[in-house]
């Protein structure tokens, strides 16, 4: 299954300049690979090191982190117009930096369920080499409640 930006905007409540995701090229049942074109127009890289422009690593993660979300909600239909909510992160390693022109590929593979609660394995490739990795680990708002806790 394939999804195009107007498809992920249905699904995720980001919008300018916080939606990181460009498509996704594979949904399947436990896994989803996701597609981001970096560009010299993103406004991260007026100030993120002027002359020599790099994508900021927190960004990579966050768009990986929207990737996995789009894959809890796949996996949880039940809270469709809910949220997913970034709970975590472990072993996070950045491997190469991300300039423009770039195009980063997303690999997201679901290791563990327990109810609302989800934890990934993401990966993150520019021309096949390992550019950022890291354990994601999110949970869906079901009913779309807030909590006090």
């Amino acid at each position: 299954m394939m999804l195009d930006i107007q498809n992920i905007l249905e699904k995720l409540p980001h919008r300018y300049p916080f939606i990181l995701l460009d498509r996704v090229l594979e949904l399947g049942p436990q896994e989803i690979v996701g597609l981001k074109n970096v560009t010299i127009n993103e406004p991260y890289f007026q100030g993120h090191f002027p002359g020599h422009p790099i994508m900021p690593g927190v960004l990579i993660i966050e768009a990986m982190a929207q990737a996995g979300g789009l894959l809890a909600f796949s996996l949880a239909p039940d809270t469709a117009g809910n949220n997913v909510y970034f709970m975590g992160m472990d072993k996070v390693r950045f491997r190469k930096p991300v300039r423009p022109g770039d195009q980063l590929l997303f690999k997201i593979k679901l290791m563990k369920q327990r109810g609302p609660i989800f934890k990934m394995r993401g990966e993150a490739f520019v021309d096949g080499q390992l550019v950022a990795e890291g354990e994601l680990m999110a949970t869906t708002d079901p009913g779309g409640q807030e909590s006090n806790g």
